[in-house]
């Protein structure tokens, strides 16, 4: 279901736009709006035939997605969800009122570091889907902040993600800085946003800073030159008033070396952005390994020496074995997928944040 179909359903109940409004409030903001009490508010309100679907689309919209089960960390509680026709997602709970959601059933982009892009792309998740993850989280806690970055390529789903992201920032109520799109970098990205209603904050997933290793590190990722991802990062974050954050998963001997950090300062110093760096979450097996914590520790103090503010961040879940794309591996039974280990992750890496 998207919200383009679910929208002339409640027209066609009698729904004016007021009336189409409290009702997505209503169900983004967590509350069972089928129930007598919320019925009996607004009765004078809706008109009958509404009030009278409300049980049945209450069920419908219920069903979108459900919790298969939950995991609790350290950094905030992972939920494996079910979809409507089996398929499942993850998403994150975060520190400080965050959600993480999954914009797709897999990836297309096949990132040869990341455990979602070793399924390969199995479906769109829809926008009535996404905004599910929304009331999901929203009815366990606060919700302040929305982030695109879990499983899937929200460009490759660009108009499911930007419905999403309309119905949050206004029926919603979450803030426009706080609703923030995640992509490896694709050029209608940066056509589309500046044209919306909303504009999120944009994360860019950089990775490095050579663009040969980067196609190589993202094979099915657009081709675009690290050089010319900031460059339309940076105009996007000047026209908003939103620094970009970009996104470097630190691999081991790959592209945590001098050079690198060399270029970084060539390439983002005196930009309007903030780099995260990711130290990799290591999977036994795995063609790749964790920097050492020394060397992050190296990597963050010499980028904030030569003015480039950076900050450490962790894939959240690594401590359940939840970093992203691990739970719905496992339950699906993927035997593709390599065995997890867990890795004591300890609180060594303070220091560098």
């Amino acid at each position: 279901m998207r919200f383009s179909d679910f929208h002339p359903r409640l027209a066609a109940l009698g729904a004016q736009p007021a009336h189409r409004g409290r009702v997505m409030r209503a169900w983004l903001s967590g509350q069972a709006f089928d129930t007598d009490t919320w019925r009996r508010r607004f009765d004078n309100y809706l008109p009958l035939a509404l009030r009278d679907a409300l049980p049945a689309l209450a069920s419908e919209l219920d069903g979108l997605a459900r919790v298969h089960s939950e995991h609790a960390g350290n950094d905030g509680a992972r939920l494996l969800l079910a979809l409507a026709d089996g398929q499942m997602v993850e998403s994150v709970l975060l520190p400080r009122g965050g959600l993480c959601v999954s914009t797709q059933v897999g990836c297309a982009v096949g990132c040869r570091f990341c455990m979602t892009g070793k399924s390969g792309l199995i479906r769109q998740v829809t926008s009535m889907e996404i905004l599910a993850q929304f009331v999901l989280a929203r009815r366990q806690r606060a919700v302040k902040k929305v982030v695109f970055m879990g499983m899937g390529e929200p460009a490759h789903n660009l108009d499911n993600v930007l419905e999403a992201i309309d119905l949050l920032g206004t029926e919603g109520n979450i803030g426009h800085k706080n609703l923030v799109f995640s992509t490896v970098g694709d050029r209608r990205v940066f056509d589309a946003l500046p044209q919306q209603r909303v504009k999120p904050a944009l994360a860019l997933s950089l990775h490095t800073t050579k663009a040969d290793l980067r196609r190589h590190l993202l094979p099915r990722a657009p081709q675009i030159t690290p050089e010319e991802l900031v460059e339309l990062g940076e105009a996007y974050a000047r026209d908003t008033g939103y620094p970009v954050q970009y996104q470097w998963t630190l691999l081991k001997g790959v592209n945590d070396g001098d050079d690198e950090l060399d270029a970084i300062e060539r390439l983002l110093k005196g930009k309007f952005g903030v780099l995260n760096v990711i130290p990799f979450n290591s999977l036994e097996g795995d063609d790749y390994q964790r920097p050492d914590t020394d060397r992050i520790r190296e990597i963050v103090r010499t980028l904030h020496r030569r003015g480039v503010l950076t900050k450490v961040r962790n894939s959240a879940g690594q401590d359940v074995d939840g970093g992203c794309g691990q739970l719905r591996a496992r339950a699906v039974g993927a035997e593709q997928v390599v065995q997890l280990r867990r890795r004591a992750l300890g609180t060594t890496l303070e220091a560098a944040r």
